[in-house]
């Protein structure tokens, strides 16, 4: 299987009609300044470095991609369709905003080859997307992605956790929309709140209270789970490292930890793992078999153990032991039980 690799083209809040209050996209993105010059450089640096058989895709990120200049919009991707054409990039993926997608965007992005539109859906919520200042409201979701999917595009919606007004039952909410508005995959970002944002205002007055690390993972695995359950692909969990994320002068609080998509991952093996062992009969002393799938073994155990740990202590009568299973996918857990009294 041919590996994905991703050319990101950062374009740094342009095009984006407003100010989000959780928004810092430059201490996001790393990104400051944006040079049209460049863009061809670094999809030539960048394709220079992958192997001649990967999937490769340009991706404008950062800003909201359909708001910019219209101009500006088509000279990008026109660009970038020139690789497509000539067979050194597969296809064509930008991000945006709900609210800056109509027909005669979609075509556009349909003629020069956009094969994936990336959406911020923060919040299914109308009173989550009005205390973010977000400036749409949740029917303005449903009519974009309702559009794009019936458009032929495959949509990614990208959804926040922690957001002022949020609860777990409004994440739920929105990780269900996501999945019913016909999503292929999905990005779940928990909030971290930036320096120079009115988030960081309202945490400094006590009008916001930032997620800990622990409410982040349960709150985040709650809607891993349903898109895990859906067959929705999530494709990030939390933001990528770098320094910026890491520096005093940027981060100000919330759950901004190296590796939280690693350790939301570890807590939903837990709650599989504990679910099967719950409705499987394991009285008594038994040997567990814990399969999951190539390459799943760590996250399953846990990082430091911990979710071998937590279930040894729990069932402390059963000899746990995790393995890999070529029959299994995925995030698939099966338990296979063996009497020990039948040895």
């Amino acid at each position: 299987m041919s590996r994905h690799v991703n050319i990101p083209i950062f374009i740094p809040h342009l095009g984006c009609p407003n100010q989000c209050v959780f928004c810092n996209q430059r201490t996001i993105s790393g990104v400051t300044e944006f040079d049209l010059g460049r863009v061809r450089t670094i999809i030539d640096e960048a394709l220079a470095t992958v192997e001649s058989d990967a999937e490769v895709e340009i991706a404008f990120f950062g800003g909201s991609f359909t708001g910019i200049d219209r101009e500006l919009m088509c000279s990008l991707l026109k660009t970038a369709y020139e690789y497509v054409l000539c067979g050194a990039v597969k296809s064509i993926r930008c991000s945006t905003r709900p609210d800056y997608i109509d027909e005669e965007i979609l075509a556009i992005l349909k003629k020069y080859g956009v094969k994936t539109v990336e959406l911020g859906l923060q919040s299914a919520s109308d009173k989550v997307l009005s205390l973010t200042k977000r400036g749409h409201d949740f029917s303005a979701e449903k009519r974009a992605c309702k559009m794009i999917v019936d458009s032929g595009f495959s949509l990614v919606g990208q959804m926040m956790i922690g957001l002022p007004g949020a609860d777990a039952a409004s994440e739920t909410l929105t990780a269900n929309f996501i999945v019913s508005s016909g999503a292929s995959a999905a990005r779940i970002y928990p909030t971290v709140v930036f320096r120079q944002t009115e988030l960081c205002d309202m945490a400094e007055q006590g009008e916001y209270t930032p997620l800990s690390i622990s409410e982040a993972i349960s709150r985040s695995a709650n809607v891993l789970e349903i898109f895990d359950e859906a067959g929705v692909d999530v494709i990030r969990i939390g933001l990528a490292a770098n320094e910026n994320l890491s520096s005093e002068d940027t981060y100000y609080a919330g759950p901004n930890h190296p590796s939280l998509g690693e350790l939301i991952e570890n807590e939903l093996y837990y709650r599989k793992i504990r679910k099967l062992l719950t409705d499987t009969d394991v009285s008594g002393d038994s040997a567990i078999d814990i399969l999951v799938s190539r390459g799943s073994l760590s996250k399953a155990v846990g990082q430091k153990k911990i979710n071998k740990l937590r279930l040894s202590e729990e069932y402390p009568s059963l000899k746990l032991c995790f393995k890999e299973s070529a029959d299994l996918l995925g995030r698939d857990v099966l338990v296979k039980v063996n009497r020990l009294s039948d040895n």
